[in-house]
Protein backbone atom coordinates (compact mmCIF):
# COMPACT_ATOMS: atom_id res chain seq x y z
CA UNK A 1 0.00 0.00 0.00
CA UNK A 2 1.13 3.13 -0.94
CA UNK A 3 0.63 6.54 -0.03
CA UNK A 4 -0.19 9.69 -2.54
CA UNK A 5 2.90 10.54 -2.54
CA UNK A 6 4.88 6.91 -3.52
CA UNK A 7 6.11 6.26 -0.24
CA UNK A 8 5.19 3.18 2.36
CA UNK A 9 3.11 3.84 5.15
CA UNK A 10 0.90 1.51 8.00
CA UNK A 11 -2.91 1.29 7.34
CA UNK A 12 -5.09 2.23 9.64
CA UNK A 13 -7.05 -1.35 9.12
CA UNK A 14 -6.07 -4.76 7.96
CA UNK A 15 -8.11 -6.61 5.73
CA UNK A 16 -8.84 -10.38 6.84
CA UNK A 17 -9.28 -13.33 4.03
CA UNK A 18 -11.00 -16.23 5.90
CA UNK A 19 -10.41 -19.41 3.79
CA UNK A 20 -8.93 -18.82 -0.23
CA UNK A 21 -11.31 -19.94 -2.55
CA UNK A 22 -14.27 -20.19 -0.25
CA UNK A 23 -16.83 -18.01 -1.48
CA UNK A 24 -20.25 -20.13 -1.16
CA UNK A 25 -21.07 -22.21 1.60
CA UNK A 26 -20.11 -19.46 4.05
CA UNK A 27 -22.61 -20.39 6.47
CA UNK A 28 -21.38 -24.08 6.59
CA UNK A 29 -17.78 -22.41 7.52
CA UNK A 30 -19.34 -20.38 10.10
CA UNK A 31 -21.05 -23.12 11.88
CA UNK A 32 -17.90 -25.16 11.53
CA UNK A 33 -16.24 -22.83 13.65
CA UNK A 34 -18.72 -21.93 16.23
CA UNK A 35 -19.26 -25.95 16.55
CA UNK A 36 -15.28 -26.07 17.47
CA UNK A 37 -15.21 -23.06 19.73
CA UNK A 38 -18.35 -24.05 21.43
CA UNK A 39 -16.65 -27.42 22.31
CA UNK A 40 -13.17 -26.03 23.40
CA UNK A 41 -14.54 -23.56 25.52
CA UNK A 42 -17.41 -25.55 27.18
CA UNK A 43 -14.96 -28.54 27.31
CA UNK A 44 -12.08 -26.50 29.20
CA UNK A 45 -14.65 -24.35 31.66
CA UNK A 46 -15.44 -28.21 32.66
CA UNK A 47 -12.33 -29.21 32.97
CA UNK A 48 -11.33 -26.45 35.34
CA UNK A 49 -14.88 -26.35 37.00
CA UNK A 50 -13.80 -29.87 38.11
CA UNK A 51 -10.59 -29.54 39.09
CA UNK A 52 -11.67 -26.11 41.47
CA UNK A 53 -15.16 -28.53 42.83
CA UNK A 54 -13.42 -31.75 43.24
CA UNK A 55 -10.87 -32.50 46.19
CA UNK A 56 -9.92 -35.41 44.74
CA UNK A 57 -8.36 -34.00 41.80
CA UNK A 58 -6.62 -31.47 44.18
CA UNK A 59 -3.22 -33.25 42.55
CA UNK A 60 0.07 -31.86 41.16
CA UNK A 61 -1.51 -33.17 37.71
CA UNK A 62 -4.85 -32.14 37.73
CA UNK A 63 -3.46 -28.79 38.40
CA UNK A 64 -0.86 -28.66 35.40
CA UNK A 65 -4.02 -29.96 33.92
CA UNK A 66 -6.16 -26.36 34.69
CA UNK A 67 -3.02 -24.59 33.34
CA UNK A 68 -3.87 -26.13 30.24
CA UNK A 69 -7.05 -25.62 29.91
CA UNK A 70 -6.65 -22.13 30.76
CA UNK A 71 -4.14 -21.46 28.36
CA UNK A 72 -6.39 -23.18 25.92
CA UNK A 73 -9.36 -20.65 26.64
CA UNK A 74 -6.76 -17.98 26.22
CA UNK A 75 -5.98 -19.36 22.12
CA UNK A 76 -9.76 -19.39 21.61
CA UNK A 77 -10.70 -16.22 23.07
CA UNK A 78 -7.44 -14.84 21.05
CA UNK A 79 -9.10 -15.65 17.99
CA UNK A 80 -12.63 -15.62 18.43
CA UNK A 81 -13.49 -12.41 17.85
CA UNK A 82 -12.07 -11.87 14.47
CA UNK A 83 -12.92 -15.28 13.02
CA UNK A 84 -16.56 -15.06 14.25
CA UNK A 85 -16.96 -11.53 12.65
CA UNK A 86 -15.42 -12.82 9.40
CA UNK A 87 -17.12 -15.89 8.60
CA UNK A 88 -20.61 -15.09 10.06
CA UNK A 89 -20.60 -11.23 9.70
CA UNK A 90 -18.93 -11.09 6.52
CA UNK A 91 -17.02 -8.21 8.18
CA UNK A 92 -13.32 -8.41 7.21
CA UNK A 93 -11.89 -5.66 8.92
CA UNK A 94 -9.22 -4.98 11.96
CA UNK A 95 -8.06 -2.11 13.28
CA UNK A 96 -3.73 -2.51 12.91
CA UNK A 97 -3.04 -2.03 16.54
CA UNK A 98 -6.11 -4.24 16.85
CA UNK A 99 -4.33 -6.87 15.18
CA UNK A 100 -0.84 -6.32 17.22
CA UNK A 101 -2.30 -6.87 20.12
CA UNK A 102 -4.22 -10.31 18.57
CA UNK A 103 -0.93 -11.25 17.11
CA UNK A 104 0.94 -10.57 20.55
CA UNK A 105 -1.83 -12.84 22.67
CA UNK A 106 -1.99 -15.34 19.99
CA UNK A 107 1.36 -16.43 19.99
CA UNK A 108 1.95 -15.97 23.75
CA UNK A 109 -1.02 -18.09 24.50
CA UNK A 110 0.55 -20.95 22.19
CA UNK A 111 3.85 -20.93 23.07
CA UNK A 112 3.08 -21.00 26.57
CA UNK A 113 1.05 -24.10 25.91
CA UNK A 114 4.09 -25.41 24.89
CA UNK A 115 5.65 -24.73 28.00
CA UNK A 116 2.41 -26.04 30.22
CA UNK A 117 3.32 -29.44 28.19
CA UNK A 118 6.85 -29.06 28.95
CA UNK A 119 5.76 -29.08 32.86
CA UNK A 120 3.37 -31.99 32.50
CA UNK A 121 6.11 -34.06 30.76
CA UNK A 122 7.90 -33.33 34.10
CA UNK A 123 4.98 -34.12 36.52
CA UNK A 124 4.75 -37.62 34.36
CA UNK A 125 8.38 -38.02 35.17
CA UNK A 126 8.51 -37.68 38.72
CA UNK A 127 5.31 -39.93 39.12
CA UNK A 128 6.93 -42.50 37.43
CA UNK A 129 10.93 -42.21 38.10
CA UNK A 130 10.54 -41.05 41.57
CA UNK A 131 7.09 -41.63 43.09
CA UNK A 132 8.01 -41.71 46.87
CA UNK A 133 9.02 -37.93 46.41
CA UNK A 134 6.34 -37.23 44.15
CA UNK A 135 4.39 -35.04 46.34
CA UNK A 136 7.64 -33.42 48.16
CA UNK A 137 9.12 -32.60 44.69
CA UNK A 138 6.04 -31.33 43.31
CA UNK A 139 4.76 -29.27 46.10
CA UNK A 140 1.81 -26.46 45.55
CA UNK A 141 4.55 -23.52 45.50
CA UNK A 142 6.44 -25.48 43.12
CA UNK A 143 3.42 -26.02 40.68
CA UNK A 144 2.26 -21.96 40.80
CA UNK A 145 6.09 -20.95 40.52
CA UNK A 146 6.57 -23.19 37.53
CA UNK A 147 3.18 -21.69 36.05
CA UNK A 148 4.38 -17.95 36.63
CA UNK A 149 7.97 -18.93 35.36
CA UNK A 150 6.22 -20.48 31.84
CA UNK A 151 3.79 -16.96 31.68
CA UNK A 152 6.91 -14.98 32.45
CA UNK A 153 9.15 -16.63 29.80
CA UNK A 154 6.53 -16.44 26.79
CA UNK A 155 5.78 -12.70 27.91
CA UNK A 156 8.73 -11.61 27.86
CA UNK A 157 10.06 -13.15 24.43
CA UNK A 158 6.67 -12.20 22.87
CA UNK A 159 6.56 -8.91 23.97
CA UNK A 160 8.78 -7.47 21.57
CA UNK A 161 6.95 -9.03 18.58
CA UNK A 162 4.10 -5.72 18.02
CA UNK A 163 7.13 -3.57 18.66
CA UNK A 164 9.01 -5.01 16.13
CA UNK A 165 6.20 -4.73 13.51
CA UNK A 166 5.62 -1.59 14.47
CA UNK A 167 7.99 0.07 13.25
CA UNK A 168 7.98 -1.21 9.54
CA UNK A 169 6.01 0.19 6.63
CA UNK A 170 3.83 -1.42 4.76
CA UNK A 171 3.75 -1.01 0.61
CA UNK A 172 2.32 -4.96 -0.13
CA UNK A 173 -1.20 -4.17 0.61
CA UNK A 174 -3.33 -4.92 3.71
CA UNK A 175 -4.63 -7.44 3.40
CA UNK A 176 -3.98 -10.65 5.39
CA UNK A 177 -4.24 -14.71 4.45
CA UNK A 178 -6.27 -15.81 7.65
CA UNK A 179 -8.90 -14.64 9.71
CA UNK A 180 -6.81 -13.90 12.72
CA UNK A 181 -3.34 -12.12 13.19
CA UNK A 182 -0.29 -13.49 12.71
CA UNK A 183 3.49 -12.40 12.97
CA UNK A 184 4.52 -14.34 9.65
CA UNK A 185 1.52 -13.04 7.94
CA UNK A 186 1.91 -9.57 8.46
CA UNK A 187 5.33 -10.05 7.05
CA UNK A 188 4.46 -10.83 4.26
CA UNK A 189 2.23 -7.43 3.35
CA UNK A 190 5.33 -5.65 5.11
CA UNK A 191 7.93 -3.47 3.50
CA UNK A 192 11.91 -2.42 4.18
CA UNK A 193 14.01 -4.58 6.18
CA UNK A 194 12.66 -7.38 7.85
CA UNK A 195 15.61 -9.55 8.71
CA UNK A 196 15.41 -8.06 12.45
CA UNK A 197 11.87 -9.77 12.78
CA UNK A 198 12.98 -12.81 11.17
CA UNK A 199 16.07 -13.64 13.13
CA UNK A 200 14.20 -12.77 15.95
CA UNK A 201 11.07 -15.00 15.39
CA UNK A 202 13.30 -17.73 14.54
CA UNK A 203 15.37 -17.51 18.28
CA UNK A 204 12.06 -17.40 19.74
CA UNK A 205 10.76 -20.60 17.78
CA UNK A 206 14.13 -21.93 18.73
CA UNK A 207 14.10 -21.05 22.39
CA UNK A 208 10.43 -22.17 23.03
CA UNK A 209 9.53 -24.72 20.78
CA UNK A 210 12.72 -26.58 20.12
CA UNK A 211 13.92 -26.78 23.66
CA UNK A 212 10.83 -27.71 25.07
CA UNK A 213 10.20 -30.45 22.66
CA UNK A 214 14.06 -31.69 23.22
CA UNK A 215 13.52 -31.81 26.79
CA UNK A 216 10.09 -33.80 26.43
CA UNK A 217 11.48 -35.89 24.41
CA UNK A 218 14.00 -36.25 27.22
CA UNK A 219 11.36 -36.87 29.63
CA UNK A 220 9.40 -39.58 27.74
CA UNK A 221 13.50 -41.60 26.93
CA UNK A 222 13.82 -41.81 30.92
CA UNK A 223 10.40 -42.82 31.46
CA UNK A 224 10.75 -45.42 29.53
CA UNK A 225 13.59 -47.08 30.47
CA UNK A 226 11.80 -46.56 34.14
CA UNK A 227 9.03 -48.33 33.05
CA UNK A 228 11.06 -51.32 31.50
CA UNK A 229 12.72 -51.83 34.37
CA UNK A 230 9.27 -52.69 36.47
CA UNK A 231 9.09 -56.64 36.07
CA UNK A 232 5.58 -56.95 36.12
CA UNK A 233 3.87 -56.77 32.86
CA UNK A 234 0.44 -55.19 34.32
CA UNK A 235 2.43 -52.42 36.62
CA UNK A 236 4.29 -51.60 32.86
CA UNK A 237 0.82 -51.10 31.65
CA UNK A 238 -0.37 -48.95 34.22
CA UNK A 239 2.61 -46.65 34.43
CA UNK A 240 2.31 -45.95 30.45
CA UNK A 241 -1.40 -45.89 30.89
CA UNK A 242 -0.57 -42.68 33.11
CA UNK A 243 0.83 -41.19 30.16
CA UNK A 244 -1.51 -41.85 27.09
CA UNK A 245 -3.56 -38.68 27.83
CA UNK A 246 -0.06 -36.02 27.96
CA UNK A 247 1.65 -37.94 25.10
CA UNK A 248 -2.11 -37.59 22.72
CA UNK A 249 -2.15 -33.74 23.94
CA UNK A 250 2.03 -33.31 22.65
CA UNK A 251 1.02 -34.67 19.17
CA UNK A 252 -1.76 -32.64 19.23
CA UNK A 253 -0.10 -29.49 19.13
CA UNK A 254 3.59 -30.45 17.88
CA UNK A 255 2.24 -32.21 14.32
CA UNK A 256 0.44 -29.30 13.22
CA UNK A 257 3.48 -26.86 13.97
CA UNK A 258 5.95 -29.25 12.49
CA UNK A 259 3.47 -30.14 9.89
CA UNK A 260 3.03 -26.05 9.16
CA UNK A 261 6.99 -25.85 9.32
CA UNK A 262 7.67 -28.88 6.42
CA UNK A 263 4.73 -26.80 4.08
CA UNK A 264 6.59 -23.35 4.57
CA UNK A 265 9.74 -24.42 4.02
CA UNK A 266 9.45 -27.31 1.35
CA UNK A 267 6.39 -26.73 -0.50
CA UNK A 268 6.53 -23.28 -1.04
CA UNK A 269 3.99 -23.85 -4.77
CA UNK A 270 1.36 -25.20 -2.13
CA UNK A 271 -2.31 -23.48 -2.40
CA UNK A 272 -2.85 -20.83 -0.24
CA UNK A 273 -6.14 -22.79 0.83
CA UNK A 274 -3.57 -25.76 2.24
CA UNK A 275 -1.67 -22.72 4.42
CA UNK A 276 -4.52 -21.12 5.90
CA UNK A 277 -6.26 -24.71 6.87
CA UNK A 278 -3.05 -26.18 8.57
CA UNK A 279 -2.58 -23.21 10.43
CA UNK A 280 -6.14 -23.68 11.49
CA UNK A 281 -5.51 -26.75 12.39
CA UNK A 282 -2.68 -25.53 14.29
CA UNK A 283 -4.93 -22.96 16.21
CA UNK A 284 -8.00 -24.52 16.73
CA UNK A 285 -7.80 -28.15 16.97
CA UNK A 286 -5.25 -28.45 20.17
CA UNK A 287 -8.00 -26.47 22.53
CA UNK A 288 -10.83 -28.96 21.22
CA UNK A 289 -9.56 -31.88 21.79
CA UNK A 290 -7.43 -31.73 24.57
CA UNK A 291 -10.68 -31.59 27.13
CA UNK A 292 -12.23 -34.50 25.09
CA UNK A 293 -8.79 -36.35 25.42
CA UNK A 294 -8.38 -36.29 29.08
CA UNK A 295 -11.96 -36.67 29.65
CA UNK A 296 -11.76 -39.98 27.62
CA UNK A 297 -8.52 -41.18 29.12
CA UNK A 298 -8.73 -40.11 32.73
CA UNK A 299 -10.76 -42.24 34.97
CA UNK A 300 -10.79 -39.45 37.87
CA UNK A 301 -11.86 -36.65 35.07
CA UNK A 302 -14.49 -39.00 33.79
CA UNK A 303 -15.88 -40.11 37.40
CA UNK A 304 -16.13 -35.98 37.75
CA UNK A 305 -18.26 -35.14 34.53
CA UNK A 306 -20.44 -38.36 35.67
CA UNK A 307 -21.37 -36.97 39.08
CA UNK A 308 -22.02 -33.63 38.00
CA UNK A 309 -24.37 -35.11 35.35
CA UNK A 310 -25.80 -37.26 38.48
CA UNK A 311 -25.81 -33.86 39.97
CA UNK A 312 -27.89 -31.97 37.48
CA UNK A 313 -30.22 -34.54 36.86
CA UNK A 314 -31.29 -35.07 41.24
Amino acid sequence: MLSLNGTPFQPDTLQLTGIPGVQTGQAWVALTFCILYFISIIGNLSILALVIREPALHQPMYYFLSMLSLNDLGVSLSTLPTVLATFCFNYRHVGFDACLVQMFFIHTFSFMESGILLAMSFDRFVAICNPLRYAAVLTNSRILAMGLAIFAKSFATLFPFPFLVKRLPFCKGNVLHHAYCLHPDLMKVACGDIRVNNIYGLFVVIFTYGVDSVFILLSYALILRAVLAIASREQRLKALNTCISHICAVLAFYVPIIAVSMIHRFWKSAPAVVHVMMSSVYLFVPPMLNPIIYSVKTKEIRRGILKLVHKSQT
